[in-house]
C-alpha cells in the first residue's frame, strides 16, 4: 500500500510519531527510547531545562544526534509569555518550529484556546512555523488553522491521564476539514490508542508520558513506534464495513461448485 511522508510547512519526515523528553527517570532511559522509536521530532519544553548547559551530562547531550528538535512552550499561562518563550527558543535553538502551549487551568491542564489563537496569529507573522496544541473543537481548529498554523494538535484526552481518544467525533470533524496535518496531542496511554488515532486518519501522534512513565519505557516507545505504523496501515488499507449481524467467514455464495471427483 503505497504511503506519502508526515509532511509538515514543506519538510518531509520518515515517522509520524513525536515524542516527549520529560518525566523520565534518567536521561540515559530518554535517550534509549528515542533511539528505539526513531521519532520525526522531539518536543522540548523551553521553560524547563537548562538552555546554557552544555557539560557532558546536559540534557542536551543525551539527544540522538540529528533529532529534529521541536520546542514548546510548556508552563505558559498567557499569550505574551508563549511568544516571549518562541522567540528564546528561536534564538536558541536556531529553528522556526515552535509547538504553541497556553495553558488556561492548572488542574486540566486544557489550553486556553483564545490566547493559544492570538499567540498563533503573532508568531506566524514572524515566521514561526507554529504548531499549536489546542482542544478537539473542529471551530477552533479551523480558526487557528486560517491563522497560518503548520498542524492542528487537539488533545485525545487531558494531558498526562493515558486515557486516550474519550470522542472521536469531534477528531473526526477535525480531520474531515483541515488542510493541514491533524496530530492527536495528549492522552495517549498505550500502543492501542496511537493506532486507534492513526486508524481514524491523523497525521500523526505526539506522546510524552505514555512512554517515560511506562514500567519499560523502552519497550513502549518500540510498541508505539509500531502502532503508528501499524494504524496508519490499516487506515490506508481502509477497514471493513461494520455489520448489525454477523457474516460467515466461509461464505457459500458466490463460489465455484467443485466438479464431482470421476
Amino acid at each position: 500500500m503505497a504511503d506519502t511522508h508526515l509532511t509538515i510547512a514543506g519538510k518531509t519526515y520518515t515517522s509520524r510519531l513525536i515524542l516527549g523528553t520529560g518525566k523520565y527517570k534518567s536521561f540515559e532511559l530518554m535517550k534509549q527510547a528515542l533511539a528505539v522509536a526513531q521519532p520525526a521530532m522531539v518536543t522540548v519544553a523551553i521553560r524547563r531545562v537548562d538552555m546554557s548547559d552544555k557539560s557532558s551530562q546536559s540534557f542536551w547531550k543525551f539527544l540522538p544526534e540529528g533529532l529534529p528538535i521541536l520546542p514548546n512552550t510548556a508552563g505558559c499561562y498567557t499569550a505574551e509569555d508563549a511568544i516571549r518563550t518562541a522567540h528564546l527558543a528561536r534564538e536558541a535553538l536556531e529553528t522556526p518550529l515552535i509547538k504553541v502551549e497556553v495553558i488556561g487551568d492548572p488542574k486540566t491542564l486544557y489550553p486556553d484556546v483564545e490566547a493559544t489563537l492570538v499567540a498563533t496569529r503573532t508568531l506566524v507573522k514572524e515566521g514561526f512555523v507554529v504548531l499549536p496544541y489546542t482542544n478537539d473543537d473542529p471551530i477552533m481548529a479551523r480558526r487557528l488553522e486560517e491563522a497560518g498554523a503548520a498542524t492542528i494538535m487537539p488533545l485525545a484526552s487531558p494531558i498526562g491521564s493515558g486515557q486516550g481518544i474519550l470522542n472521536p467525533l469531534p477528531i473526526r470533524f477535525i480531520l474531515g476539514q483541515a488542510k493541514v496535518p491533524v496530530i492527536v496531542d495528549a492522552g495517549v496511554g498505550t500502543a492501542s490508542d496511537a493506532a486507534v488515532a492513526m486508524e481514524l486518519g491523523a497525521a500523526g501522534v505526539l506522546m510524552n508520558t505514555a512512554v517515560a512513565e511506562a514500567q519499560d519505557p523502552v519497550g513502549m516507545a518500540q510498541a508505539m513506534k509500531w502502532a503508528v505504523e501499524a494504524g496508519r496501515l490499516a487506515y490506508l488499507s481502509g477497514r471493513m464495513q461494520k455489520k448489525f449481524a454477523a457474516s460467515p467467514s466461509s461464505p457459500t455464495a458466490g463460489q465455484v461448485t467443485p466438479v464431482p471427483a470421476r
